[in-house]
């Protein structure tokens, strides 16, 4: 029983954690206030599209403001979207974005 209950707090603790890339190859962690164990998860660059208002989340429609908080930057240079119960129809919860290009 103690060896289940040790699996399933290291398997909750890697959830907030952000998988490695070849630019964090250790990985990152998610912040709690965007995360409660699997609501975030790394997204094709396909999945989010943006528009003269703003970040368009390719499942659901929803318009994500540029300038709204729920934007962060992406340590690793991909899309990570939280969503509420990491569901692909769920409001956002937070959008982590890659540098823009110019």
């Amino acid at each position: 029983m103690a060896g289940w209950l040790f699996l399933a707090g290291v398997v909750s603790a890697l959830a907030h954690d952000a998988l490695p890339t070849a630019a964090q190859p250790e990985g990152w962690k998610y912040p709690f206030a965007c995360c409660s164990g699997f609501d975030c998860r790394m997204v094709p660059t396909k999945a989010v599209s943006e528009r003269p208002d703003g970040y368009v989340i390719a499942t659901t429609g929803e318009v994500v403001g540029y300038a709204d908080t729920r934007v962060r930057h992406s340590p690793d240079g991909d899309f990570h979207w939280c969503s509420v119960a990491g569901k692909n129809d769920g409001k956002t919860i937070c959008l982590f974005v890659p540098p823009r290009a110019f």
